[in-house]
């Protein structure tokens, strides 16, 4: 009889990093894992293609990935054994002001501090507590998941839990240090007077000056192509194409893993799982949308102040008050006039991603949640107020609205990137407050999607975690 016949110990549903982690983990433990895709590729968000002209790659959703360097789940399965390589560019992160000053996150806290001057200080009295590798990695997790950093994740919360806002008001008088904290906490896409906003500003700031906020070489692809070796190896098997409305559609399996929202888990597992969790589910808040941006260019984009040609990533925005009040706009329900752009310059490192001379553009802004707007002209405008000519160096440009975000990935419902909203409560209790965020009522039903913490970003955590989860269960062990 064949696997498939008698059914397997483990089915995942979705194959975005985490499912695919979550799916290796129980694999390596000797598992029988089959893992269900209802796209025509896997990879979720974390994928790459030649979206504007042949011969540019475009990361399609993820590209930066400073959490995937640091993930202790990524290390053990060895992607870097597997291929992927990293590029980290000189600066992890530069943000330029109306003014033609640059404020600069290096890639370690001394340095940051240096280019910040008269600020540096009050910087690192902020972030010296915290800016140790290991540290960092273990907020990759719950409270339990390294006991030895327990006190200083509780002093870490205390801090984290206050607004950006309180945290720049009372720290840093200078522009500099305020709009490079404020574009880090931004990532949370919450306005930025809202409570726990501070711990995207601490943990973002950290990572890029402990590991960088680097690339992969060759695109985001190349993360997904490893894990599905990787998976392969195990004997794991993935089937694309299989798109799951019921359970009823799973073959016989001890444990079902979901890499999906918690209101497709809901509708999927329907009387499988008590009414009151189901509609706990249902209630989990989404999170604002996102409008993204690729340029093929015929040369780098020219900025004002030649600093930001040396950084990765930068963040257009202006100074602190202007992205707080943007954020705020798209947390009321409005699209900003001049948002909030976060653009990442990858083949200004990486030759693989554009023919030789020409260059790639990455760009997004937030928006609300299915927003129909077009942002392309106000995202473009941003950037030319800090790169005087960029309009002139397109070749050609893709854009992706939520709807279409979500089109390409069910899960991002709305333009959803994160999961979920990451207001507070759902911040503290994701996707609702229970010991074990895996678990569910039903002992033989898991979710491992970034609605699960530690949240979003490419790090394949809430699969790890999820995994563990089912193995420590003693009738989930393989066979």
């Amino acid at each position: 009889m064949s696997v498939a016949q008698r059914g397997y110990d483990a089915v995942v549903v979705g194959s975005g990093p985490n499912g695919l982690v979550g799916a290796i983990t129980l694999a390596k433990a000797g598992a029988s894992v089959l893992v269900l895709e209802a796209g025509d590729a896997p990879g979720g968000g974390c994928r790459s293609a030649e979206l504007t002209l042949p011969g540019y790659i475009h990361d399609i959703c993820s590209a930066v990935f400073p959490m995937a360097v640091l993930s202790p789940a990524f290390r053990e399965i060895g992607l870097e054994q597997l291929g992927v390589k990293y590029v980290s560019p000189d600066i992890a992160l530069a943000h330029p002001l109306p003014d033609g000053q640059v404020a600069i996150l290096e890639r370690s806290l001394d340095a940051t501090a240096a280019e910040l001057g008269d600020e540096g200080k009050a910087w690192v009295d902020l972030m010296r507590a915290f800016a140790d590798q290991r540290f960092i990695e273990s907020l990759l997790g719950p409270m339990w998941f390294d006991r030895s950093s327990l006190w200083r994740k509780l002093r870490f919360g205390l801090l984290g839990l206050r607004s950006c806002d309180s945290v720049v008001r009372s720290r840093f008088a200078g522009a500099k240090a305020r709009a490079l904290f404020g574009g880090c906490a931004a990532h949370s896409i919450l306005a930025l007077d809202r409570p726990g906003t501070a711990s995207f500003g601490l943990v973002l700031a950290l990572s890029g000056q402990v590991a960088g906020w680097p690339f992969v070489r060759g695109g985001s692809q190349e993360i997904t192509n490893a894990l599905v070796r990787r998976f392969a190896e195990h004997g794991g098997v993935l089937e694309l194409g299989r798109r799951v409305t019921a359970l009823d559609q799973l073959p016989p399996t001890k444990a079902i893993l979901f890499d999906l929202n918690p209101h497709q888990v809901a509708s999927i597992c329907g009387d499988a799982l008590p009414a009151r969790y189901r509609a706990r589910l249902a209630r989990f808040k989404r999170g604002p949308g996102i409008f993204k941006v690729d340029w093929a260019l015929d040369g780098p984009i020219p900025w004002k102040n030649p600093e930001c040609a040396r950084a990765g990533t930068v963040h257009v925005g202006g100074t602190y008050e202007e992205i707080s009040n943007a954020e705020g706009q798209v947390a009321r329900g409005i699209a900003a006039e001049k948002p909030f752009v976060l653009l990442a310059q990858q083949s200004v490192f990486d030759g693989t991603r554009s023919p030789a001379g020409r260059h790639t553009g990455w760009a997004y802004c937030h928006v609300p949640n299915g927003c129909t707007e077009d942002m392309t002209a106000r995202i473009e405008a941003q950037v030319e107020r800090f790169a005087p000519g960029f309009r002139e160096r397109i070749l050609a440009r893709h854009t992706m609205s939520p709807a279409q975000l979500e089109a390409h990935n069910a899960t991002m419902i709305g333009g959803d990137i994160s999961g979920g909203a990451n207001d507070l409560r759902q911040f503290l209790f994701r996707p609702v407050p229970r010991w074990n965020p895996y678990a569910t009522p039903n002992p033989k039903i898991f979710i491992c999607s970034s609605s699960t913490p530690p949240g979003g970003g490419v790090h394949g955590m809430c699969g790890y975690l999820a995994a563990c989860s089912v193995l420590r269960n003693e009738k989930h062990r393989p066979r």
